[in-house]
């Protein structure tokens, strides 16, 4: 166990059910005006926007619905939101507001950044080994996250992920020359100074969503927890997730409207961002991250199908903490959690084999490729790309 840490997490945490009617009092401390990055068309469908906006401007802010994404977002979505903002002035007394899952979270995030850190002419030139290596050194713009979904956790991170897609040449956008990948900008000063949990906005999300999102927030607990950089209190934390989630997310899957359920999703999704910002993942989003650039699989679903492999792949070199967990939800040792996991998976149709998503053998060189980076330099156990080749070739 390492003593000597630092744990990074919002200002601050508000989390209960209706709880969004206190939006108004809560974003007044940000700023008078909000920039609003929407997760879902159907968050326009619902009314949930408009309820938004309503509690903004009874506190007296403007609400500016800026940009809403569907997909995860690409480096063109921060630099064209980025452009817009700054258009309109972007200043302190302005905040940003992420409402959905975590692209829309991420997308915010990372505008947020942007906006005050000028010095880079993309966001592309703050992204982990595909930039200039450009750092975040300006506070960005206040932000607001209000998850939607259960599952991300990106809430509680210090860091965006964005995908970096190949570029006409002279673009000077995008990954000129580059397969396509994803990659973070990150910085301590991103972490969200409010998070707004409201469970009860995540009723409306179907039951494969879902599924895979909360699947996503498990896979983060469990890697979390044996990552190599594997901190006590992020540990903790995992911990408690994981008896939440593992008892209820066939629930929340049967029952979108139960709302024992759907907090315990919530709260598990939360801690599993507190968990991975401060000590690291593993395999499971390694490979996981490359599946979504390269087969177009949804980042939920490719942790659902890599968290059974990743187990197996660190099953000798992370016996003990896996162990502790197997212990924490009353199973009787690391081939037992193993075997839970498996079966759930199962119950929630996870799919067994990457060639049921699309993948075909000559992509798995691209995914070994796109899989490396900081989630897979967290893995318990260090894998040659020979090696990993070889583990996604019995996957297919």
């Amino acid at each position: 166990m390492i003593l000597n840490y630092d744990f990074l997490a919002p200002q601050r945490i508000v989390f209960g059910w209706g709880r969004r009617r206190e939006l108004g009092t809560l974003a007044r401390t940000l700023g008078c005006r909000a920039f609003v990055v929407l997760g879902s068309r159907t968050l326009h469908k619902n009314g949930t926007w408009d309820e938004i906006a309503a509690l903004l401007q009874s506190s007296g802010i403007e609400a500016n619905l800026a940009a809403t994404i569907s997909r995860e977002p690409e480096v063109v979505d921060v630099d064209q939101l980025t452009e817009t903002l700054r258009r309109h002035n972007a200043a302190p007394g302005d905040f940003l507001l992420g409402l959905g899952g975590g692209a829309a979270i991420d997308l915010a995030k990372a505008t947020s950044a942007l906006v005050t850190n000028r010095h880079g002419q993309s966001v592309r030139d703050f992204l982990e080994g595909v930039g200039k290596g450009l750092d975040v050194t300006e506070p960005p713009l206040p932000m607001l996250a209000m998850p939607t979904t259960g599952g991300t956790g990106t809430e509680a991170t210090k860091n965006a992920v964005i995908t970096v897609l190949p570029s006409p040449p002279g673009r000077g956008v995008g990954g000129e020359g580059l397969p396509p990948v994803k990659k973070s900008i990150r910085s301590p000063l991103m972490v969200p100074r409010i998070v707004l949990v409201d469970p009860e906005l995540s009723v409306s999300v179907p039951p494969t969503t879902t599924a895979w999102t909360g699947m996503d927030a498990i896979t983060q607990l469990i890697e979390s927890y044996i990552c190599r950089f594997a901190k006590p209190i992020p540990q903790a934390l995992a911990i408690h997730g994981l008896q939440l989630a593992l008892p209820m997310v066939r629930e929340a899957v049967r029952d979108g409207q139960a709302r024992p359920a759907r907090e315990a999703m919530a709260h598990a999704a939360l801690l599993s961002g507190l968990a991975l910002a401060n000590s690291g993942l593993g395999f499971a989003h390694g490979v996981a991250a490359a599946l979504g650039v390269h087969a177009d699989v949804p980042h939920g679903l490719a942790c659902a199908m890599m968290l059974p492999v990743a187990l197996r792949v660190n099953r000798q070199v992370a016996e003990k903490p896996l162990a502790e967990l197997a212990h924490a939800v009353q199973l009787g040792g690391a081939d037992a959690l193993i075997g839970r996991i498996d079966e759930l998976c199962a119950a929630l149709n996870v799919p067994t084999k990457l060639s049921q998503v699309g993948v075909r053998p000559e992509q798995l060189d691209d995914l070994v490729r796109g899989s490396r980076g900081n989630s897979m330099n967290g893995n318990p156990r260090q894998l040659s790309d020979a090696e990993l080749h070889a583990v996604l070739e019995e996957c297919l």
